[in-house]
């Protein structure tokens, strides 16, 4: 096996493609994760196949479900087509399935996006930063990884400037794709952000770009908080909510012109993407907040 580069697929090889999904004790990813669900498959880029697939489950004790650098610092997740094609490719096919065109289309810049993520986890900013503004040039490098990785890239090297333009650019591909979620970082039962400040500084920027693109587009937003799916579900739909209305206040405060057009919700950890209830930054996409772009 060799590392997924942009040398290793300009060979065409055949890709071994994963997912790692939480589910519950009936396989469903919804509430407390009881097990790992493991997606396995073989993608042969020169015919075009699925040559090989399986699928177990583990327990989760003794997992480590820390995010690596790239993923943890990210402050924004949504599923592109990209993410969804990858997706679709491990867990949607059987074997002499042909591959998903979306998946093969971005392949190139997958594994450019994937050099790029070594790079960043490696504290090689600036390598990072070439790499993802090449995989940007592509026909498919309009991802959420980059512009992830382009705005995390110019925050680490101290280019703030740089850095708010990145996090514009992800914020207008979120409204684009009609949902966008954020990383806020709450402490757990609370809505007060994480104390800690290399964690929760970028927040007032973030909020001010949100405010300012939101505006902006016209957009009407349904702002959805969410929790982790520890403590009762009343209780956590309850937090949901008033971690929601936190950030509408926010915005609402730095852009008048959405007041009329912002509404809060809350469902509590009914979709939770972790669920793994440790309120730490394994599972911090679980206390997100999500724009959704909705009807006026």
């Amino acid at each position: 096996m060799q590392p997924f580069t942009s040398s290793a697929v300009a060979a065409q090889p055949i890709v071994f493609v994963g997912t790692f999904t939480g589910v519950n004790d009936q396989g469903k990813t919804a509430g407390q994760r009881d097990a790992y669900r493991i997606c396995f498959a073989l993608a042969d880029l020169k015919s075009g196949k699925i040559v090989a697939k399986s699928r177990v489950f583990s327990t989760m004790e003794g997992i480590d479900a820390t995010p690596t650098p790239t993923f943890r610092d990210s402050p924004a997740w949504v599923k592109d087509e990209a993410t969804e094609a990858y997706i679709k490719t491990c867990q949607a096919t059987k074997i002499g399935d042909s591959l998903d065109p979306a998946y093969v289309d971005r392949i190139l810049a997958a594994a450019l996006i994937s050099d790029a993520i070594e790079a960043y986890d490696a504290r090689r900013y600036q390598d990072a930063l070439e790499l993802y503004t090449s995989a940007q040039g592509l026909p498919a490098g309009d991802q959420l990884r980059v512009h992830n990785g382009i705005y995390l890239s110019n925050w680490m090297l101290g280019r703030r400037d740089a850095a708010m333009v990145a996090f514009g650019r992800l914020i207008d591909f979120g409204l684009a794709n009609q949902r966008l979620a954020v990383k806020f970082l709450f402490k757990p039962g609370s809505t007060a952000f994480w104390p800690d400040p290399q964690v929760s500084a970028p927040y007032t920027f973030w909020l001010r770009e949100i405010a300012a693109r939101g505006a902006k587009s016209g957009s009407c937003l349904e702002i959805t908080g969410h929790t982790s799916p520890t403590g009762p579900e009343p209780l956590n739909e309850r937090l949901s909510l008033l971690r929601a209305e936190v950030i509408k206040k926010r915005l609402d405060a730095s852009a008048p012109a959405l007041a009329g057009r912002t509404i809060a919700n809350g469902v509590g950890s009914r979709e939770a993407l972790v669920g793994n209830g440790r309120d730490d930054l394994t599972d911090a996409l679980d206390r997100r907040v999500e724009f959704k772009v909705i009807g006026c």
